[in-house]
């Protein structure tokens, strides 16, 4: 299913940077992450499409972004946008970066993994974190899969329910911050920040 989630996107890069708008509701949660990150640090953007507005904005806000998407196309869109910034095409399943970041984003793309690919990416966010780095990331509200669309064609996700989230965390060596279900402040997301404690 993820294979076909990577191919959606990619068929569809450029319709996806007219559809996606570039008002930023993300704000206050962003601003929420960075106060965790140390000025001038670098973070990890898994599943960062075509760099705008999220990846822009942080930037702008005086950090550096190492972005990873799956799609070839939304990678190519970021290296034309910010050349300065380095973007990897990665399966996020298979990251292993080797190195630590300052802060770990995945917004709106995890949630497009099953359940056991979801549960597995909690050892590669910590492997990717460094000591005291947040971790953010938007789920759904409670366990299950839905099939939406887009394009016309079918797009999957799904969630764990909260308590499975926050044992994975706590087993990761995370501590949670802050956590709101279909934030109404925030396009209806449901978003976790939690931070890497320290070994």
């Amino acid at each position: 299913m993820t294979r076909n989630i990577t191919d959606l996107y990619e068929r569809h890069a450029h319709a996806y940077d007219e559809d996606r708008g570039r008002s930023l509701h993300e704000r206050s949660w962003l601003d929420r992450f960075l106060s965790f990150v140390p000025p001038g640090g670098t973070i990890l953007d898994i599943g960062c499409g075509m760099g705008e507005p999220i990846a822009r904005y942080l930037m702008e806000s005086g950090v550096n972004v190492v972005g990873v998407d799956a799609a070839p196309s939304m990678i190519a869109l970021c290296r034309t946008r910010f050349p300065q910034s380095e973007w990897l095409v990665a399966d996020m399943r298979d990251l292993a970066l080797g190195r630590r970041f300052d802060g770990v984003l995945a917004w709106d793309s995890f949630f497009h993994l099953s359940m056991d690919d979801q549960r597995a990416m909690f050892a590669r966010f910590a492997a990717h974190a460094a000591d005291g780095a947040p971790l953010m990331f938007t789920s759904g509200p409670a366990a299950g899969e839905v099939i939406g669309s887009y394009r016309g064609e079918p797009l999957y996700h799904a969630s764990l329910d909260p308590a499975a989230y926050r044992a994975l965390l706590v087993s990761n060596g995370f501590t949670e911050r802050a956590f709101v279900a279909e934030d109404p402040d925030c396009g209806g997301h449901t978003v976790w920040l939690a931070t890497l404690d320290a070994e």
